[in-house]
């Protein structure tokens, strides 16, 4: 018994010096504080109301990570973006450690639900195959949440923008996916990001409440496809009738369809969808040819795109004071 006191003792030392330290390293081969990227995160007080800083060091970390709601203000960093990998491949047709089946929900290689969370210089992945269906990399659920130089890479339904209180700020970021790969009711700005498509199928698929003005918007992003057969991609399908997401100053490949949104599986959504462009270039862009229920934007218009608009709230919020 005495043994166990003082070892429990020593943990709790250990947990509140990281605590008071506020920053953590994380290194596969022992070289940093910990090994793994959910023993730092599980390092994070909660209801934390100041920078807890997390440097990863280059490695694949294959772990299902979770930061859970009231773990705020975590900023994690990587050494490298292509040598960070964090990864899991959960996906329907399994169980998972809790005995219930994977669905689009519980897929997520990382779940975060802490409010005011950064990552820079890391790439989220879930390895599930490219027939395995819904298989989420990263479930963002926080609110003020910024993402820069990272990468999210996958199949169907990578990146799930799962929560209508949620703001979020993705930038030189790249996003890879087949259906429905960027989706969720959060309001989300992509700024100068590279969106590569691998299956013809749909971008994104909002379900922004018809509340929020603003939903997804794109400035000056780049949309591929490295497979050239490709060439019947939409630009967003409605999940929920009243889906907005704009498209401004974005290069756009030749695999977008001329008609570049579409409506979801013959459903009403269409008739409240708000989809929009302005000024987008490239081979795929084809203002004349786009769907009737879809808007090119005026001059005035486009002038209300702005971060500030999009994200700012009623508490003025700034995304890139969070970046590093």
């Amino acid at each position: 018994m005495k043994h166990f006191i003082a070892l429990l003792a020593a943990c709790t030392i250990a947990v509140g010096s990281f605590a008071q330290s506020k920053k953590v390293t994380v290194a596969a081969d022992g070289s940093g504080d910990v090994k793994t990227v959910q023993a730092a995160l599980d390092l994070v007080p909660m209801n934390n109301k100041a920078p807890f800083n997390i440097y990863i060091k280059n490695g694949t970390y294959h772990e299902k990570l979770r930061l859970d709601s009231g773990k705020n203000f975590v900023h994690m960093v990587g050494q490298s973006k292509e040598g960070v990998i964090l990864t899991y491949e959960d996906h329907p047709g399994m169980t998972n450690a809790q005995g219930r089946p994977v669905n689009t929900q519980n897929s997520e290689s990382f779940l975060i639900a802490g409010d005011d969370f950064t990552a820079e210089k890391i790439t989220f992945r879930n390895d599930a195959g490219f027939s395995a269906g819904q298989a989420v990399a990263v479930q963002s659920r926080g609110d003020r949440m910024v993402f820069s130089d990272c990468q999210f890479i996958g199949n169907q339904d990578i990146l799930f923008l799962n929560s209508e209180r949620s703001r979020q700020y993705f930038t030189h970021c790249y996003i890879e996916g087949t259906t429905d790969f960027i989706f969720g009711a959060a309001t989300a700005w992509f700024e100068q990001c590279h969106i590569e498509s691998k299956k013809n199928s749909h971008v994104t698929a909002a379900s922004t409440p018809q509340s929020h003005p603003f939903g997804y918007v794109f400035n000056e992003c780049k949309l591929t496809a490295k497979d050239t057969s490709l060439h019947r991609v939409s630009l967003g399908r409605p999940w929920r009738p009243y889906a907005c997401v704009a498209y401004l100053h974005c290069e756009i490949g030749a695999h977008i369809m001329p008609e570049g949104f579409a409506n979801w599986n013959n459903t009403e959504s269409y008739k409240t969808a708000r989809y929009s462009e302005y000024k987008d270039y490239g081979p795929g862009a084809n203002p004349e040819g786009r769907v009737k229920w879809a808007h090119q934007l005026t001059d005035e218009e486009a002038k209300t795109y702005t971060v500030k608009n999009v994200l700012a709230g009623k508490d003025n919020w700034n995304p890139l004071k969070q970046i590093k």
